[in-house]
């Protein structure tokens, strides 16, 4: 009697099969399809199409979570990929594999060389492009042409504001062609690039590497939270942030906490 119920149980089983089956499907090709979105999203952000197009940065998304891998030339780009990925809708976490080709000594002249480079970069009233920077024992000389005398004073105070900078020797021209025109609105950088420039420029000057700030963007208008110890402290946020490529608007929200003596 037992074995004649053998194959209604077999066929009950195997529609049960079939039903998950059916249910679950389209349930792993959404995961897959948001997984893959991720990963386009990643390529076509303004951090990997400018400040990592000359590194090898790949990303594999599965379930949410996107592992990095390839290399870079410099630490810094390693952190800014993370953190440009990590800002992408979708994404639960990240888990960075990027190896750096190349380390120098924290404070030698080539470390420093890099970090003025990337500060001049992530601001855009002043021009890394046109910029030349030389390092000789932590000494910054500038050469290049500035739009005009404002710029040109606004590059050696960016410069001057880089962690083990001595000081800045400013030998910029200005051009007689005047301010250039600005760019479009028209050109929109993604708001998980400007988090990540934000964030990579607060962590870089020398006024603010030590603040505690949370960032935050939405449509270009950047939400910034954390503890200043004062009003020039929070405004100076505020300046440094406004100056970010792809910032319309800053929302400040720090804190002012001042540091009372010890008793």
């Amino acid at each position: 009697m037992k074995t004649k119920n053998i194959p209604v149980i077999t066929r009950r089983i195997t529609f049960i099969t079939l039903a998950l089956s059916m249910l679950l499907t389209p349930a792993v090709l959404r995961a897959d399809e948001n997984d893959d979105r991720i990963d386009a999203a990643a390529k076509s952000t303004y951090v990997f199409k400018t400040f990592l197009v000359e590194d090898s940065v790949t990303t594999k998304t599965k379930d949410g979570i996107t592992t990095l891998s390839g290399s870079v030339k410099e630490a810094d780009h390693k952190q800014l990929a993370q953190d440009t990925v990590a800002g992408l809708p979708g994404v639960k976490s990240v888990d960075n594999q990027i190896e750096i080709k190349e380390t120098p000594e924290k404070y030698s002249d080539t470390w420093l060389y890099l970090k003025v480079k990337n500060t001049l970069a992530f601001h855009r009233s002043v021009s890394a492009l046109n910029t030349t920077v030389v390092l000789k024992e932590a000494v910054v000389t500038l050469t290049g042409e500035a739009s005009s005398e404002a710029q040109k004073e606004l590059t050696a105070e960016y410069a001057s504001d880089v962690e083990g900078v001595k000081a800045v020797r400013n030998e910029m021209t200005v051009s007689t062609q005047g301010e250039p025109e600005p760019l479009s609105l028209s050109v929109m950088i993604d708001d998980a690039s400007i988090s990540a420039q934000v964030r990579a420029a607060l962590f870089t000057h020398r006024s603010t590497s030590a603040f505690q700030t949370s960032v935050l963007t939405s449509n270009g208008i950047v939400t910034v939270g954390g503890i200043a110890k004062n009003e020039a402290e929070k405004n100076l946020v505020t300046k440094l942030v406004s100056d970010i490529h792809g910032v319309k608007s800053v929302v400040n929200n720090m804190i002012i906490k001042p540091i009372t003596a010890a008793n």
